[in-house]
Protein backbone atom coordinates (compact mmCIF):
# COMPACT_ATOMS: atom_id res chain seq x y z
CA UNK A 1 0.00 0.00 0.00
CA UNK A 2 1.27 3.45 -0.91
CA UNK A 3 2.31 5.92 1.77
CA UNK A 4 1.33 8.84 -0.45
CA UNK A 5 -1.88 10.70 -1.27
CA UNK A 6 -2.66 11.38 -4.92
CA UNK A 7 -2.94 15.14 -5.42
CA UNK A 8 -3.37 15.14 -9.19
CA UNK A 9 -3.69 12.49 -11.87
CA UNK A 10 -4.18 12.61 -15.63
CA UNK A 11 -0.61 13.60 -16.49
CA UNK A 12 1.35 12.03 -19.32
CA UNK A 13 4.83 12.14 -17.75
CA UNK A 14 5.69 14.71 -15.12
CA UNK A 15 9.20 16.05 -14.55
CA UNK A 16 11.16 18.89 -12.94
CA UNK A 17 8.96 19.62 -9.90
CA UNK A 18 10.16 22.75 -8.10
CA UNK A 19 8.80 25.10 -5.47
CA UNK A 20 8.26 28.37 -7.28
CA UNK A 21 8.79 31.91 -6.01
CA UNK A 22 5.08 32.15 -5.18
CA UNK A 23 5.11 28.94 -3.09
CA UNK A 24 3.28 26.79 -5.61
CA UNK A 25 4.70 23.60 -7.13
CA UNK A 26 5.75 24.09 -10.74
CA UNK A 27 6.18 21.01 -12.93
CA UNK A 28 6.53 19.91 -16.55
CA UNK A 29 4.44 17.36 -18.42
CA UNK A 30 6.53 16.00 -21.31
CA UNK A 31 3.88 14.86 -23.75
CA UNK A 32 1.29 17.52 -22.96
CA UNK A 33 4.16 19.95 -23.75
CA UNK A 34 3.08 22.02 -20.75
CA UNK A 35 4.58 23.67 -17.70
CA UNK A 36 2.00 23.97 -14.94
CA UNK A 37 1.76 25.21 -11.35
CA UNK A 38 -0.36 23.70 -8.62
CA UNK A 39 -1.34 24.88 -5.16
CA UNK A 40 -0.62 21.96 -2.84
CA UNK A 41 -3.29 23.11 -0.41
CA UNK A 42 -6.23 23.65 -2.77
CA UNK A 43 -5.19 21.53 -5.76
CA UNK A 44 -5.85 24.48 -8.06
CA UNK A 45 -3.76 23.93 -11.19
CA UNK A 46 -2.74 26.53 -13.78
CA UNK A 47 -1.11 26.32 -17.21
CA UNK A 48 2.04 28.49 -17.21
CA UNK A 49 3.39 27.96 -20.73
CA UNK A 50 3.60 25.53 -23.63
CA UNK A 51 6.94 24.12 -24.82
CA UNK A 52 6.58 22.34 -28.18
CA UNK A 53 9.89 20.44 -27.94
CA UNK A 54 9.05 18.93 -24.52
CA UNK A 55 9.63 20.78 -21.26
CA UNK A 56 11.76 19.27 -18.52
CA UNK A 57 13.84 20.94 -15.79
CA UNK A 58 12.71 24.24 -14.28
CA UNK A 59 14.28 27.08 -12.30
CA UNK A 60 14.27 30.84 -11.82
CA UNK A 61 16.61 33.74 -12.43
CA UNK A 62 17.11 36.18 -9.54
CA UNK A 63 14.68 38.62 -11.20
CA UNK A 64 11.90 36.01 -11.08
CA UNK A 65 11.83 34.95 -14.72
CA UNK A 66 11.44 31.20 -15.14
CA UNK A 67 13.86 29.01 -17.05
CA UNK A 68 12.69 25.77 -18.66
CA UNK A 69 14.61 23.06 -20.47
CA UNK A 70 13.37 22.36 -23.99
CA UNK A 71 14.42 18.74 -24.36
CA UNK A 72 14.36 17.77 -28.00
CA UNK A 73 16.02 20.88 -29.43
CA UNK A 74 18.48 21.01 -26.51
CA UNK A 75 17.83 24.55 -25.38
CA UNK A 76 17.03 26.46 -22.20
CA UNK A 77 14.15 28.87 -22.67
CA UNK A 78 13.28 31.94 -20.60
CA UNK A 79 9.71 32.97 -19.82
CA UNK A 80 9.49 36.72 -20.22
CA UNK A 81 7.14 38.99 -18.30
CA UNK A 82 4.82 39.25 -21.31
CA UNK A 83 4.37 35.45 -21.39
CA UNK A 84 6.60 34.80 -24.40
CA UNK A 85 9.44 32.27 -24.42
CA UNK A 86 12.89 33.37 -25.53
CA UNK A 87 16.05 31.34 -26.00
CA UNK A 88 18.26 31.66 -22.95
CA UNK A 89 20.93 29.12 -23.93
CA UNK A 90 21.74 26.71 -26.76
CA UNK A 91 23.00 23.41 -25.30
CA UNK A 92 23.60 21.66 -28.63
CA UNK A 93 27.37 22.01 -28.31
CA UNK A 94 27.36 20.18 -24.97
CA UNK A 95 24.33 17.87 -24.86
CA UNK A 96 24.79 14.66 -26.86
CA UNK A 97 21.15 13.56 -26.55
CA UNK A 98 17.91 14.97 -25.10
CA UNK A 99 18.42 17.72 -22.50
CA UNK A 100 16.81 16.85 -19.19
CA UNK A 101 16.78 17.99 -15.57
CA UNK A 102 18.13 21.33 -14.37
CA UNK A 103 19.20 23.08 -11.19
CA UNK A 104 19.28 26.88 -11.11
CA UNK A 105 21.18 28.35 -8.16
CA UNK A 106 20.53 31.63 -6.36
CA UNK A 107 22.82 33.51 -8.73
CA UNK A 108 20.92 32.32 -11.79
CA UNK A 109 23.53 29.79 -12.91
CA UNK A 110 21.93 26.67 -14.39
CA UNK A 111 23.31 23.14 -14.37
CA UNK A 112 21.63 21.04 -17.06
CA UNK A 113 21.95 17.31 -17.64
CA UNK A 114 21.22 15.26 -20.73
CA UNK A 115 20.64 11.62 -21.59
CA UNK A 116 23.98 11.17 -23.36
CA UNK A 117 22.61 8.26 -25.40
CA UNK A 118 19.34 6.73 -26.57
CA UNK A 119 18.26 5.15 -23.28
CA UNK A 120 14.93 3.87 -24.48
CA UNK A 121 16.43 2.48 -27.67
CA UNK A 122 18.89 0.52 -25.53
CA UNK A 123 16.07 -0.74 -23.31
CA UNK A 124 14.15 -1.84 -26.42
CA UNK A 125 17.18 -3.79 -27.58
CA UNK A 126 18.46 -5.32 -24.33
CA UNK A 127 15.85 -4.71 -21.63
CA UNK A 128 16.18 -2.99 -18.24
CA UNK A 129 18.25 -5.86 -16.75
CA UNK A 130 21.10 -4.73 -19.03
CA UNK A 131 21.27 -1.47 -17.09
CA UNK A 132 21.59 -3.41 -13.83
CA UNK A 133 24.71 -5.29 -14.87
CA UNK A 134 27.74 -3.96 -12.94
CA UNK A 135 29.83 -4.32 -16.11
CA UNK A 136 27.47 -2.13 -18.15
CA UNK A 137 29.34 1.01 -19.22
CA UNK A 138 27.06 3.44 -21.06
CA UNK A 139 28.32 6.41 -22.99
CA UNK A 140 29.01 9.34 -20.68
CA UNK A 141 27.44 12.75 -20.94
CA UNK A 142 28.42 16.28 -19.96
CA UNK A 143 26.68 18.42 -17.37
CA UNK A 144 26.22 21.88 -18.87
CA UNK A 145 26.86 25.09 -16.93
CA UNK A 146 24.77 28.00 -18.18
CA UNK A 147 25.76 31.41 -16.84
CA UNK A 148 23.02 34.01 -16.21
CA UNK A 149 24.10 35.63 -19.48
CA UNK A 150 23.32 32.42 -21.37
CA UNK A 151 26.96 31.48 -21.93
CA UNK A 152 27.35 27.68 -21.98
CA UNK A 153 30.31 25.56 -20.88
CA UNK A 154 30.96 22.04 -19.61
CA UNK A 155 30.68 21.78 -15.83
CA UNK A 156 31.62 18.08 -15.66
CA UNK A 157 32.05 15.33 -18.23
CA UNK A 158 31.62 11.56 -18.46
CA UNK A 159 28.61 11.42 -16.17
CA UNK A 160 26.37 8.41 -16.70
CA UNK A 161 23.03 10.00 -17.51
CA UNK A 162 23.32 13.14 -15.32
CA UNK A 163 19.88 13.78 -13.91
CA UNK A 164 18.54 15.31 -10.68
CA UNK A 165 20.94 17.86 -9.17
CA UNK A 166 20.86 19.57 -5.77
CA UNK A 167 22.89 22.01 -3.68
CA UNK A 168 23.39 20.96 -0.07
CA UNK A 169 23.65 23.32 2.90
CA UNK A 170 27.41 22.62 3.06
CA UNK A 171 27.84 23.98 -0.47
CA UNK A 172 28.31 20.66 -2.25
CA UNK A 173 26.56 20.13 -5.57
CA UNK A 174 25.34 16.53 -5.98
CA UNK A 175 24.34 14.98 -9.31
CA UNK A 176 22.36 11.77 -9.75
CA UNK A 177 24.01 9.46 -12.28
CA UNK A 178 20.95 7.39 -13.10
CA UNK A 179 22.47 4.45 -14.98
CA UNK A 180 25.52 4.29 -12.69
CA UNK A 181 23.28 3.94 -9.61
CA UNK A 182 25.20 6.62 -7.72
CA UNK A 183 25.17 10.20 -6.50
CA UNK A 184 28.31 12.19 -7.29
CA UNK A 185 29.39 15.34 -5.43
CA UNK A 186 31.44 18.39 -6.42
CA UNK A 187 32.68 21.56 -4.80
CA UNK A 188 31.38 24.73 -6.45
CA UNK A 189 33.87 27.49 -7.18
CA UNK A 190 32.97 31.19 -7.17
CA UNK A 191 32.47 31.20 -10.94
CA UNK A 192 30.19 28.15 -10.83
CA UNK A 193 32.77 25.66 -12.07
CA UNK A 194 32.88 22.28 -10.37
CA UNK A 195 35.92 20.71 -8.69
CA UNK A 196 36.81 17.86 -6.32
CA UNK A 197 34.62 15.21 -7.93
CA UNK A 198 33.83 12.39 -5.50
CA UNK A 199 31.36 9.62 -4.75
CA UNK A 200 28.60 10.84 -2.41
CA UNK A 201 26.52 7.66 -2.29
CA UNK A 202 26.43 4.34 -4.13
CA UNK A 203 22.78 3.21 -4.14
CA UNK A 204 23.02 0.16 -6.40
CA UNK A 205 22.53 -2.28 -3.51
CA UNK A 206 19.14 -0.67 -2.83
CA UNK A 207 18.08 -1.01 -6.47
CA UNK A 208 17.81 2.77 -6.78
CA UNK A 209 18.36 4.18 -10.26
CA UNK A 210 18.48 7.78 -9.05
CA UNK A 211 16.35 10.02 -11.25
CA UNK A 212 14.95 13.27 -9.88
CA UNK A 213 16.28 14.50 -6.55
CA UNK A 214 15.48 17.08 -3.88
CA UNK A 215 17.17 18.04 -0.65
CA UNK A 216 16.08 18.99 2.84
CA UNK A 217 19.50 20.56 3.42
CA UNK A 218 21.56 17.53 4.44
CA UNK A 219 19.85 14.42 3.12
CA UNK A 220 18.76 13.87 -0.46
CA UNK A 221 15.35 12.54 -1.45
CA UNK A 222 15.75 10.34 -4.51
CA UNK A 223 13.17 9.12 -7.02
CA UNK A 224 14.03 5.47 -7.58
CA UNK A 225 12.81 5.28 -11.23
CA UNK A 226 12.62 1.47 -11.42
CA UNK A 227 10.78 1.20 -8.10
CA UNK A 228 7.46 2.56 -6.85
CA UNK A 229 9.24 4.48 -4.11
CA UNK A 230 11.26 7.52 -3.10
CA UNK A 231 14.16 7.23 -0.67
CA UNK A 232 15.98 9.65 1.61
CA UNK A 233 19.72 9.02 1.39
CA UNK A 234 22.59 10.52 3.39
CA UNK A 235 26.24 10.80 2.44
CA UNK A 236 27.85 7.38 2.31
CA UNK A 237 24.67 5.71 1.05
CA UNK A 238 22.60 5.22 4.21
CA UNK A 239 18.86 5.10 3.53
CA UNK A 240 16.91 6.80 6.32
CA UNK A 241 13.43 6.78 4.78
CA UNK A 242 11.52 4.86 2.13
CA UNK A 243 8.20 6.25 0.88
CA UNK A 244 6.04 3.89 -1.17
CA UNK A 245 4.24 5.42 -4.16
CA UNK A 246 1.39 4.05 -6.28
CA UNK A 247 3.63 3.50 -9.32
CA UNK A 248 7.29 4.09 -10.28
CA UNK A 249 8.63 7.42 -9.05
CA UNK A 250 10.66 9.54 -11.48
CA UNK A 251 10.97 12.93 -9.77
CA UNK A 252 10.60 14.49 -6.33
CA UNK A 253 10.36 17.92 -4.73
CA UNK A 254 10.38 19.15 -1.16
CA UNK A 255 7.88 21.96 -0.56
CA UNK A 256 7.99 23.02 3.09
CA UNK A 257 7.01 19.85 5.00
CA UNK A 258 5.65 18.01 1.96
CA UNK A 259 7.43 15.55 -0.30
CA UNK A 260 5.97 15.57 -3.80
CA UNK A 261 6.52 12.42 -5.86
CA UNK A 262 5.97 12.49 -9.61
CA UNK A 263 4.99 9.04 -10.82
CA UNK A 264 4.07 7.18 -14.00
CA UNK A 265 3.70 3.55 -15.10
CA UNK A 266 6.82 3.77 -17.28
CA UNK A 267 9.24 6.35 -18.67
CA UNK A 268 9.26 4.87 -22.16
CA UNK A 269 7.62 7.28 -24.63
CA UNK A 270 5.68 4.39 -26.15
CA UNK A 271 3.88 4.00 -22.82
CA UNK A 272 4.04 7.46 -21.26
CA UNK A 273 2.87 9.37 -24.36
CA UNK A 274 -0.01 7.01 -25.04
CA UNK A 275 -2.12 7.35 -21.91
CA UNK A 276 -2.46 9.96 -19.19
CA UNK A 277 -1.57 7.81 -16.20
CA UNK A 278 1.01 10.11 -14.56
CA UNK A 279 0.36 11.46 -11.07
CA UNK A 280 1.51 13.95 -8.46
CA UNK A 281 1.57 12.25 -5.07
CA UNK A 282 2.27 13.87 -1.70
CA UNK A 283 3.70 12.70 1.61
CA UNK A 284 4.02 14.61 4.88
CA UNK A 285 7.69 14.68 5.88
CA UNK A 286 8.35 14.01 9.53
CA UNK A 287 11.60 14.27 11.46
CA UNK A 288 14.67 12.71 9.88
CA UNK A 289 17.33 10.45 11.22
CA UNK A 290 20.73 11.60 10.04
Amino acid sequence: MADTTVLRDGLFFGEGPRKGPDGRLFYSDFYAHEVRAIDLGTGEDELICTVPQQPSGLGWLPDGRMLVVSMLDRRVLRLESDGTLAEHADLSGVATFHANDMLVDGSGRAYVGNFGFDLHGLIDQFGIPKLMEPSFEPEGAALALVQPSGEVSVAADDLKFPNGTVLLDNGSLVVAETVAFRLTAFDVEDDGTLTNRRLWADVREHGIAPDGTATDGEGIWVAAAIQAAAFRVTEGGKVTHRVETTQPCFAVAVVDDTLVCVTAPDSHPRVAAAEQQGKLETYRIESHQA
